[in-house]
């Protein structure tokens, strides 16, 4: 019977329990499950790296079946589990250097990342022809693909470094296994060495992070051209791309009815249930939640350099306003969850338009004005949050209707909106952004106060936030930095 570098039985195959096509229940204490919120959250990842809704998911399905297949034991079928939803966590840190290199929207440079066969250097000039601002002069193309061309594989390592090397941080915040912050950390190195970011090969590359690579692309492949496809383009990057013996369980998959009907599934989110090991599910309490809450919030903030910490403070300042008005503890913690989750949908805003050292045109406008109303679609798919849905994107409204994205009027709008659309403002104004000078606190205040005046922000909310200020000396983030 074979076995794979770790002693792991690779054949045969016995088929994975039998997944259902319907919603997680509940644990016994009425929680989420963890893997709910995670499965549902994925999703945002998938719009940052520029592919379609489900690309995570649909890759869990592949290795968890793979990870079944080589006979992996329950606390590492976990820790993979984890991993494949969240791999891309890191991948809204480089999407501002990608945008700069390629003059291009950062999601479709990644989009065909995966379909690159890197060791060809007439796929690797095609593929930078392609995406050297395709939409820009002749001068614009020809000075970014000179851009590209000249960094080379050093920009490649880079970017690739920098996601990886966030997506585990972010991963350990989540106080998800090592194991899982390692793989996630490892997904894009080859078996052959001619992955990053470290370039390390064959067994040195973590067992999950193998699979990791290996699902992913296949995924890709599958929603571009098929699954008979994907095990072909497997097969031909054995040696080199993946590990042999995990391409060899893959294709022992071939014929499993269960992996062909689970990853064509219209739902495929609804049958990660059964595919998470049993005895390690693991439950979503309030603490977990904010964990959660939090590292999206640092995903969204990692898109742009101008955003380092923004849904930090604005959740930071919403929290003092609330407490300063008095809310109760279960609205203290929807607010704080709102502060941090209010800008999700800006992952579905390309970085030429948050980047943009001048002022937007009509058009980009419009898109970035879309980006609370992406919040509350996110948020309503997502069990725990879609209560906090509305209030996350109400953050741009107005008392005078003049907000966006539904421009409704301040007798619609609840004190904690009105107190997150302060905290916002706020924050933003003492923010660093491109296309404005610094200003001091005192000028700050006196914008806000002018909003104020002038019917669009909350008089309550106002004197809250200056009371707060005053009381916790609390410092916006880019001043202190």
């Amino acid at each position: 019977m074979a076995t794979n570098s770790e002693g792991l039985t690779a054949f045969p195959y016995a088929p994975m329990p039998a997944a259902r096509e319907r919603r997680a229940p509940l644990a016994a204490n009425g929680a989420v499950r963890m893997s709910e919120v995670i499965s549902a959250l994925s999703y945002a990842l998938d719009i940052v790296e520029g592919q379609p809704a489900g690309h995570a998911v649909r890759s869990c399905i592949v290795g968890m079946h793979l990870g079944h297949a080589i006979g992996l034991d329950e606390e590492r079928m976990s820790s993979l589990f984890y991993a494949l939803l969240l791999k891309d966590l890191g991948c809204s840190s480089n999407a501002s250097k990608i945008c700069y290199l390629f003059g291009n929207d950062d999601r479709d440079v990644k989009s065909d990342f995966k379909t690159v066969e890197w060791n060809s250097l007439a796929e690797r000039f095609k593929y930078v022809v392609r995406n050297a601002a395709p939409n820009g002069s002749v001068v614009d193309r020809v000075k970014h693909f000179g851009r590209v061309a000249i960094t080379g594989a050093a920009s490649t390592r880079e970017i690739v470094e920098i996601r990886c090397d966030r997506g585990a941080s972010i991963a350990r915040a989540l106080h998800l296994s090592e194991d899982t912050a390692v793989a996630i950390r490892n997904l894009d190195e080859h078996w052959d060495g001619s992955g990053h970011p470290d370039g390390i090969a064959g067994d040195a590359i973590p067992i999950l992070a193998r699979i990791l690579n290996l699902a992913q692309t296949v995924e890709v492949f599958f929603a571009r051209d098929g699954f008979d496809a994907a095990l072909d383009m497997a097969v031909s990057r054995s040696g080199s791309w993946f590990d042999p013996e995990l391409v060899a369980a893959l294709v022992s998959l071939r014929h499993c009815e269960a992996l062909r009907e689970a990853i064509a599934s219209e739902a495929p989110r609804s049958l990660l249930h059964a595919l998470e090991p049993e005895d390690r599910r693991m439950v979503a309490d309030d603490d977990t939640l904010d964990r959660i809450a939090s590292a999206f919030g640092m995903v969204v903030d990692a898109k742009s350099p101008w955003t380092a910490a923004h849904s930090q403070g604005v959740s930071e300042v919403a929290v003092g306003i609330a407490t300063e008005l008095g809310f109760a503890k279960p609205e203290i913690v929807k607010i704080r969850r709102a502060g941090l989750l209010h800008d999700l949908g800006k992952l579905g805003v390309s970085n030429t338009i948050l980047d943009k050292p001048g002022k937007l045109d009509d058009a980009e406008l419009a898109i970035l004005r879309r980006h609370p109303e992406f919040t509350y679609t996110m948020l309503k798919h997502v069990a725990a949050f879609d209560s906090i849905a509305e209030l996350a994107a109400s953050h741009h409204e107005r008392l005078d209707g003049k907000g966006y994205h539904r421009g409704i009027e301040g007798d619609l709008l609840s004190p904690a909106a009105r107190a997150l659309v302060v905290a916002d403002m706020y924050e933003a104004l003492a923010a660093h952004r491109p296309y404005r000078r610094d200003l001091d606190e005192g000028e700050v205040m006196t914008i806000l106060s002018k909003n104020v005046l002038n019917g669009g922000l909350c008089p309550v909310a106002f004197a809250a936030l200056k009371s707060f200020l005053e009381r916790s000396n609390f410092v916006p983030y880019r001043i202190a930095a």
